[in-house]
C-alpha cells in the first residue's frame, strides 16, 4: 500500500464517513479493486488531500461539477458528505445557482431536487 493510498483512505473516510467507505470496501471485488485503488490514490490521496483550498470549498466545487455533468448518484453522495466538509445548504445552493447559469437550468433543477431530497433524508436520520 502506497503512502498516497493511505492518505487517500484517511481523506476518503473523513469526507464520506466510515460507514460509506466500509460498505464500499466490503463490496469491492477483484473486478473493481483496481478502480477503487485508483480513486483512493488519485481522487482522495491527491486532489482531495491538497491543502490549497478548504474541504468546504472543494465540496462546493465537486457538487457543482457533478451537477453540471449530470452525475446525480455521485452528487447525492457528495451532498451527504457536506456533513463532514463544512459546506452548508446555502453553500450547496450557491454552487447550484452557478450550475444553472453556466451549465443549464435543467441540470441545476434536477440537482436542486436531489439536494432537497438528500438533505431531508439526512435530517430524518438524525
Amino acid at each position: 500500500m502506497s503512502e498516497r493510498y493511505k492518505t487517500g483512505m484517511q481523506t476518503r473516510r473523513r469526507v464520506l464517513g466510515d460507514e460509506h467507505v466500509d460498505r464500499a470496501e466490503a463490496n469491492k471485488t477483484p473486478l473493481d479493486a483496481p478502480f477503487q485503488d485508483l480513486i483512493t490514490e488519485a481522487a482522495w490521496g491527491h486532489v482531495w488531500s491538497r491543502d490549497r483550498i478548504t474541504p468546504r470549498e472543494r465540496s462546493m466545487l465537486t457538487i457543482a461539477l457533478l451537477a453540471a455533468l449530470g452525475n446525480f448518484e455521485e452528487l447525492a453522495m457528495h451532498i451527504r458528505a457536506t456533513a463532514n466538509t463544512g459546506a452548508t445548504r446555502e453553500d450547496v445552493m450557491e454552487a447550484l445557482l452557478h450550475v444553472a447559469i453556466y451549465a443549464g437550468v435543467p441540470r441545476a433543477n434536477h440537482a436542486v431536487k436531489i439536494a432537497k431530497e438528500t438533505f431531508d433524508a439526512m435530517e430524518a436520520a438524525k
